[in-house]
C-alpha cells in the first residue's frame, strides 16, 4: 500500500460485521501462528492473582505468556475533533492486526449527554459480531490541573454509566478546574479533585460496580504541564487504577518531510514552555527523542525517577487516531440545526479524492502495545497491564519479545516484564532476552532489522523526599547488545549481579538508524534516541522498542 492510496477497509459504508466477506478475517487478529494453543483457554476471565515475593521467598516465577497487541488511545466520530467512522477504526485495526483497542473519546457535554450511549450501542453489536476483536470503550479525561488521560472499564452492565458519571463530575474541561500554573488560587483545589478522580475509580471497582478500569496518563510532556508531584500523587492516589503513561505519544506522522510544514515535530510536539507548564522541565523536554516523550526516552530522567522509588510505572504507545496522513476523506457537513452539542456525535465523512491534513497513523500501523496474558479477554488485558507485563515498538520493528530474570541457582522460567526477582546480597542472576525478529515487511513496505539491545539498570532507593524529582542518578545503560544481522528467533543471555541494595532492569533497542548521546551525558546513555531536525522526522526510518522494567528485591545473604 502507497502513503496515498486509502485501504478498501476504510470505507465507512462497510461495517465490522463484514469483515470475512472484505478478506480481513476474524483470526487476522491471531494470525501469528499458533498464538493460543491448548496451553491457553480462551475466555474472558483475569489471570488468578500472583504471590507477592515476600510470601514465594527468593526466586520467583511466572507463567508462560502469550502477547495481544493493542492501541488504548483512538478516537472516531464521536469525539469532536476526530473523523472517522467506528467502523473504519475497528477494521483498520483488524487489518494492522491489533487484539485489542480502547475508543477514548474526548470528554464534552455532547459526549457525555448523547454520544457515550450512541458509542456503546456500536461497541456492543461489534463485540457480539466479531469476539476475536476486543473492544473497549473508553474516556479521554481532561485532568483538573494538567493533561489528558485515558480511563477505560471492563465490558459489563455499568461500563457506559461509569464514564459518563466520571466525566460529568471529575472532567477538568466540563468543571473549568483547568488552572494548574505554580502559585495560581484555583490550583491545589484542581489537582486535589484530579485525586479525588482517581480514588472514586478505585471505589468502584472495589464495590463491584465494575469489574475492572484503568487509567494511562496521555502525551505527558506535551505541553509540560504535567508536573512530577502530580503524577506521583495520581500513582499514588490508587496505583491498582493510574497504572503508567505514554510511553511515546500518537501522531507519529506529524513530522513526515513535506508534509505539516518546516516546524513539524513527532507526536505534535510543538509547544513551547507556557504559564501552565511546570517550571522546573528544560526546554529539551518539549521534544520527543526516536519519537517518544523526554520523559520516557532519558535514561536516568522521569520515568526511572519514578521506578527508583521502587514502584512500577509503566508506558504504552499508540496511534491517538484523529486524522491519518495521506488520507482523502474529510469531515461530513453537519445538518441545519445540529451540532456536535445536540447530537454527540461528527457526521459521517466524506471522501474527497484528495490528500487531507492530518499527524496520524491508523491504530497499529505504526505503534503498538504489547500485553502479556494467560487467557485471551478483556479482563486478562487489563490484568496483564496491571501487572506491568508490557512492551512496545514503533514501525513493526520486533515479531516478538519475552524477557525473563532469574537467580542461577534456580530451575524454571523466572519472572517477567513488571515483575519482582527476590535475591540474596551478592547472588548472581541471568537477564534472559528471547528476540523474534520482524519476518515480513512492515506497512511502509520496509522489513525492520534490530541493530542493538540497550540494558538499563537503576537502584531502588524508596520514595524520594521531593516529590518533583525528575532525575535518578544512579539509573544508566549497563551493557549493549550489538544484534544487527540476526534474524529469527534467538536468546540473549546478560549476566548481573546481585548487590547491597535492591534495583531494577529495563531494556531498550533500535534500527540503528539515529542515535547519540542521551540527554544527561554519554556516561548515562552513550547511544540513545536524539531529536529529529523540525520538519524532518520520517518515523519509519527511526524506529525503537522498549520494555517495562523487572525489580529486583534484595534480601538478607
Amino acid at each position: 500500500m502507497t502513503e496515498q492510496q486509502l485501504p478498501s477497509w476504510a470505507d465507512p459504508s462497510v461495517s465490522p460485521a463484514d469483515l470475512d466477506a472484505q478478506g480481513v478475517s476474524r483470526r487476522g487478529l491471531l494470525r501469528r501462528a499458533g498464538l493460543f494453543g491448548a496451553a491457553f483457554a480462551l475466555g474472558s476471565a483475569a489471570a488468578p492473582a500472583f504471590a507477592s515475593a515476600e510470601k514465594r521467598g527468593f526466586g520467583g516465577e511466572d507463567p508462560r505468556l502469550a502477547y495481544l497487541v493493542g492501541d488504548h488511545h483512538v478516537h472516531s466520530v464521536y469525539s469532536h475533533d476526530a473523523k472517522y467512522t467506528f467502523s473504519q477504526l475497528a477494521r483498520a485495526g483488524a487489518e494492522y492486526g491489533l487484539d485489542w483497542m480502547v475508543f477514548n473519546e474526548h470528554s464534552n457535554f455532547g459526549h457525555a449527554h448523547y454520544g457515550a450511549e450512541l458509542e456503546h450501542a456500536e461497541i456492543v453489536k461489534a463485540r457480539a459480531r466479531n469476539p476475536r476483536q476486543l473492544i473497549f470503550q473508553g474516556l479521554e479525561w481532561y485532568i483538573p490541573a494538567a493533561e489528558h488521560c485515558t480511563v477505560f472499564a471492563a465490558p459489563g452492565p455499568h461500563e457506559t454509566e461509569l464514564l459518563t458519571q466520571f466525566e460529568l463530575a471529575y472532567d477538568g474541561k466540563l468543571l473549568g478546574y483547568t488552572e494548574g500554573s505554580a502559585g495560581a488560587a484555583d490550583t491545589a483545589r484542581n489537582e486535589a479533585h484530579a485525586v479525588r478522580a482517581i480514588k472514586w475509580l478505585a471505589q468502584q471497582r472495589r464495590s463491584g460496580y465494575v469489574d475492572d478500569v484503568l487509567v494511562i496518563a496521555n502525551h505527558p510532556l506535551r505541553l509540560g504541564i504535567d508536573s512530577p508531584h502530580e503524577m506521583r500523587a495520581w500513582r499514588d492516589a490508587a496505583p491498582e487504577i493510574m497504572i503508567g503513561m505514554e510511553g511515546a505519544p500518537g501522531a507519529q506522522g506529524a513530522a513526515l518531510p513535506g508534509w505539516r510544514g518546516s516546524t513539524s515535530i513527532r507526536g505534535e510536539y510543538e509547544n513551547k514552555p507556557s504559564a501552565q507548564s511546570w517550571p522546573g522541565y528544560p526546554p529539551e523536554a518539549y521534544v520527543t527523542y526516536g519519537g517518544f516523550d523526554w520523559a520516557t526516552a532519558t535514561v536516568g530522567g522521569l520515568w526511572d525517577s519514578m521506578l527508583a522509588e521502587g514502584s512500577l510505572y509503566s508506558v504504552t504507545t499508540n496511534s491517538d487516531n484523529h486524522r491519518t496522513v495521506f488520507d482523502t476523506w474529510k469531515n461530513g457537513d453537519w445538518p441545519a440545526g445540529q451540532n456536535f452539542d445536540n447530537t454527540g456525535r461528527l457526521p459521517d465523512p466524506v471522501n474527497t479524492g484528495t490528500p487531507q491534513p492530518g499527524s496520524d497513523f491508523w491504530p497499529g500501523e505504526f505503534s503498538r502495545t504489547h500485553v502479556g496474558v494467560t487467557r485471551y479477554g478483556y479482563r486478562s488485558v487489563m490484568a496483564g497491564l496491571r501487572a506491568g507485563r508490557v512492551w512496545l515498538d514503533h514501525g513493526h520493528l520486533l515479531d516478538g519479545l519475552d524477557v525473563r530474570l532469574k537467580r542461577d541457582c534456580d530451575a524454571g522460567r523466572g519472572v517477567t516484564l513488571g515483575g519482582r526477582l527476590r535475591v540474596r546480597k551478592g547472588e548472581r542472576i541471568t537477564l534472559y532476552v528471547t528476540v523474534t525478529s520482524a519476518s515480513r515487511p512492515n506497512p511502509r513496505g520496509i522489513l525492520p532489522e534490530l541493530a542493538h539491545v540497550d540494558v538499563i539498570r537503576g537502584a531502588v532507593r524508596g520514595l524520594v523526599a521531593d516529590r518533583d524529582s525528575w532525575r535518578a542518578p544512579d539509573t544508566r545503560v549497563v551493557q549493549t547488545k550489538d544484534v544487527a544481522g540476526r534474524k529469527g528467533t534467538y536468546t540473549l543471555r546478560i549476566p548481573l549481579t546481585a548487590g547491597d541494595e535492591s534495583f531494577y532492569v529495563r531494556l531498550r533497542g533500535s534500527d540503528g538508524n539515529r542515535h547519540g548521546a542521551g540527554y544527561l551525558g554519554a556516561s548515562v546513555d552513550p547511544n540513545g534516541p536524539i531529536p529529529h531536525e523540525p520538519g524532518n522526522g520520517d518515523p519509519w526510518a527511526d524506529t525503537w522498542f522498549y520494555s517495562n522494567p523487572v525489580f529486583v528485591d534484595v534480601g538478607g545473604s
